[in-house]
């Protein structure tokens, strides 16, 4: 008699996971790409016309490219094989990288405000906006929302939700063109006004970087915190345990979840009966068919527990 063998990752787990690095990354550089453009063109738009709503939504985007550049870093890092010192892996960096550009975002958009502020009190309120200026957060808009739909179709084809993450973000981007539109589109409309709007304008979407600096800061936080994921995880975990045969009901089921990686611990009740050996070929079946439903769970701890049934009621 011999040790039972462990179960190895099937292919598709492997490429499944290979799969995930490659889209993100792949998504990244899209945005990479068309963010500078965004970047270039408001700030042409900007030494044009002199508008700050468009100045500070071309700042707020390339904090984005700041980001996205960062991303990128943090993924391969993130992708990094558990060692010696890091057994559980480096998945961390990538909530870690996440928290810091969150924090800077908030930052930077703070400090932004506090400048228009100053501005509205302070400088010349006669600033003429050319009515030609909306052009340019409209043709921003359009772009982010063909992107946005273009990230979000991969998102689902791939059933990845750090991609609809980042296709999210480029709504956000859309929502900051949106404010510097409505904005320069009154002071089009009102030209006495012209500068008054366009501050307006500038100060939302200072504001809404605070915001959503804030929150990304705090859901990165939750991740390095250990903060227990959405319950369709939970359901997911559970669900694939079931399918495994022997396997008479699930008790505790605890996840941790960060970057590419999730660890999990689970207790599955079996019958008082089985010998060792049974069950521990059962709770290797169980952290194949778990790994399988979720292929970025690098481990599974199956505690064995006898099932007696009304055990729960």
């Amino acid at each position: 008699m011999s040790f039972p063998e462990r179960i190895p990752l099937t292919e598709e787990i492997i490429q499944a996971r290979r799969a995930r690095g490659i889209a993100l990354v792949k998504t990244c550089r899209w945005g990479v790409f068309v963010r500078l453009f965004i970047v270039a063109f408001e700030l042409f738009g900007f030494f044009l016309y002199n508008s700050s709503s468009l100045l500070y939504d071309a700042i707020s985007t390339l904090f984005d490219v700041v980001s996205s550049v960062l991303l990128i870093l943090s993924i391969r890092l993130a992708e990094r094989p558990p060692d010696t010192h890091h057994p559980f892996g480096h998945g961390r960096y990538e909530p870690l990288c996440g928290m810091q550009l969150g924090i800077f975002l908030a930052l930077g958009g703070f400090g932004l405000f506090l400048q228009q502020i100053h501005g509205i009190y302070y400088l010349e309120k006669s600033q003429y906006i050319d009515a030609r200026t909306w052009l340019f957060p409209f043709i921003v808009i359009i772009l982010l929302e063909v992107t946005y739909r273009k990230i979000v179709a991969t998102a689902k084809k791939e059933q990845s939700p750090a991609l609809l993450s980042e296709a999210i973000h480029f709504r956000i981007d859309g929502l900051n063109s949106l404010f510097a539109l409505i904005a320069l589109g009154l002071a089009a409309l009102i030209p006495n006004f012209a500068w008054l709007f366009d501050r307006i304008g500038a100060l939302i979407i200072s504001l809404f970087m605070c915001v959503m600096g804030f929150i990304a800061a705090k859901q990165n936080l939750n991740q390095i915190l250990d903060r227990i994921p959405e319950e369709e995880w939970f359901s997911k975990v559970k669900r694939a345990a079931l399918s495994v045969g022997g396997v008479k009901d699930t008790e505790k089921i605890r996840i941790q979840s960060y970057g590419p990686s999730a660890h999990i611990d689970i207790d599955v009740e079996v019958d008082p009966e089985l010998s060792v050996e049974e069950g521990h070929k059962i709770s290797q079946k169980v952290r194949a068919a778990i790994q399988k439903e979720w292929p970025q769970v690098q481990d599974v701890v199956v505690h064995l527990e006898p099932y007696y049934p009304g055990d729960h009621s």
